[in-house]
């Protein structure tokens, strides 16, 4: 039996780097298609890339350096390093940070660099090491969503700038369907099925003691400033409104 042990743990490591590996693809593959077609990704996307740009404020793009925190397939990492800034992504999950790393070898990015670490428990970086500070749809599905706030206001430099995006509540599909096919018609109502049948099987399997945290412009205003941020601007933006996007500063 003592023989079979090292075998067998072999065997289980194996099986479960390949589900991993599995689960990890079908989800990049999945993602990949709403970043590339659903409007309300589309529109996020510009929204983001139009404030990191601002907060550039006439610098070359390539010495601005950017930390993407909980970049998942590498999306916006990607997107951020094609439009020329110098990118580093960071995931807690290794299979997805395999996919973005793949990703970034296709595209042959110098500029892109992608890191399996969980930055709310390792310090991977020196304090004050970015200019930027990336994360979108992280915060809510986060066991401690305060801690990468901390973790990365000491990260960005000082007069640095943030982008945070967190959604504020559940979006679910059918009222979301019928929503829309009343007010936009049965196209965009079929569209949103894209994003919400996927959000909405990743919910049923998220694990419950990470979160949700839902939250509201004043709470997400109010833990942006315990972390040490500037609030500099708090709007609504993706589906119907469902997220935040938090512009912030690292007083200087």
């Amino acid at each position: 039996m003592v023989a079979m042990a090292g075998p067998l743990r072999q065997l289980a490591t194996g099986v479960r780097w390949a589900i991993d590996r599995a689960l990890a693809v079908g989800y990049g593959l999945v993602y990949d298609y709403i970043f590339d077609r659903f409007g309300p990704y589309r529109a996020l996307q510009q929204e983001v890339l139009d404030v990191v740009r601002a907060a550039a404020d006439g610098k070359s793009l390539r010495d601005v350096r950017v930390l993407d925190i909980g970049c998942g397939p590498g999306n916006f990492s990607l997107l951020l390093a094609n439009t020329g800034f110098s990118v580093i992504g960071v995931d807690a999950y290794e299979p997805l940070v395999t996919l973005a790393q793949e990703k970034r070898r296709s595209q042959h990015l110098p500029n892109l660099a992608f890191r399996y670490v969980n930055v709310a428990h390792t310090p991977a970086f020196p304090a004050a090491h970015f200019d930027q500070i990336l994360n979108v749809h992280f915060l809510y599905a986060h066991p401690d969503p305060d801690a990468i706030l901390r973790e990365a206001a000491r990260l960005l430099m000082p007069g640095g700038h943030g982008v945070f995006v967190n959604l504020t509540r559940r979006v679910w599909v059918c009222p979301t369907f019928r929503r829309l096919r009343q007010e936009v018609g049965w196209r965009t109502a079929l569209n949103s099925l894209v994003w919400t049948l996927p959000n909405a099987l990743f919910e049923s399997l998220r694990s419950r003691d990470t979160g949700p945290h839902y939250w509201s412009e004043a709470q997400f205003a109010e833990r942006l400033g315990a972390a040490g941020f500037e609030v500099l601007e708090l709007r609504r933006t993706f589906l119907e409104g469902a997220s935040l996007l938090a512009w912030v500063r690292k007083p200087a």
